[in-house]
């Protein structure tokens, strides 16, 4: 049976003109993946995707710039959102369900903002508003160690893990999933893609409250999760979004950090495949 670090990746020229890399595994209805800060296919915990496609066909992909995609990676989250539809058209999918981690998270909630229709139901994992008080770049320990042009296990393991020793063992196995792949690795993100990440991540964050206010355009139903100890996006920001999106309800799960979905990842597949299906 293939499995997420089993599949091979594969590339797809859309519109645009760009060779967008992705993998998908499991079959069904799609569930689109939007990947964290820097992150890549290889970055994905296959154990969490593994669960997922037990009822749904799973596609990751690189965005415009990232990892094996073509092109340059924009410095806007609106900049990779249109690159994400446009992945979506390349695919032949009209209508899909997003879950977005992170970054993606924010390039999640644009999409269902410039073409509601494209999106059933919405996953925001580690999210956050536009426009949120406090958002504004990162803490320095934070983006002093997932923003170096060399990271390590233990930069991941501080951001996205807590320091008790059950979340450090959840922390250290997900590392031996995620390097488990050795054949067909994605290519490392560039240091263009990380800056251009990073400038639109802190331009997202620049405090105007009046761009709260676009929420109420998301009419897809919406889970938001976060952890209860996130030092890269705060927890806060989560019940902040579950107000504000009209139809969203929010989970937070204890001691994790930025990686929760991938430390609780059979609860939090659960729970996901869960809000993903039919409801009466």
């Amino acid at each position: 049976m293939e499995t997420y670090a089993t599949a091979a990746n594969a590339v797809v020229r859309a519109a645009d003109g760009i060779d967008y890399t992705y993998r998908e595994t499991g079959a069904g209805d799609p569930l689109v993946l939007l990947q964290h800060f820097r992150g890549n296919l290889d970055n994905w915990d296959p154990a969490l995707v593994d669960a997922l496609a037990t009822e749904r066909r799973v596609i990751a992909f690189d965005n415009a710039g990232v990892g094996g995609s073509s092109g340059t990676t924009p410095s806007t989250v609106a900049g990779m959102a249109r690159d994400a539809l446009a992945f979506l058209d390349a695919l032949g999918l009209t209508r899909a369900d997003v879950l977005g981690f992170s970054l993606g998270s924010f390039v999640a909630q644009e999409i269902a903002l410039i073409r509601p229709d494209a999106v059933r139901r919405l996953v925001l994992a580690s999210a956050a508003p536009q426009g949120a008080a406090g958002m504004h770049g990162w803490a320095p320990e934070v983006i002093g160690a997932v923003g170096q042009p060399e990271t390590g296990p233990a930069d991941y393991l501080g951001v996205f893990f807590t320091p008790s020793d059950s979340s450090r063992k959840s922390g250290q196995e997900v590392l031996g999933r995620i390097y488990g792949r050795t054949d067909d690795r994605d290519e490392a993100t560039s240091w263009q893609t990380r800056q251009a990440q990073y400038d639109a991540i802190c331009a997202w964050g620049i405090p105007d409250h009046s761009r709260l206010e676009r929420l109420g355009g998301i009419t897809a139903p919406v889970l938001v999760a976060n952890d209860d100890s996130d030092p890269m996006i705060l927890p806060r920001y989560t019940h902040l979004l579950g107000g504000l999106i009209p139809d969203a309800r929010v989970t937070i799960y204890p001691d994790a950090a930025h990686g929760f979905l991938f430390q609780h990842h059979d609860a939090f597949a659960a729970e996901v495949l869960d809000f993903l299906r039919p409801q009466p």
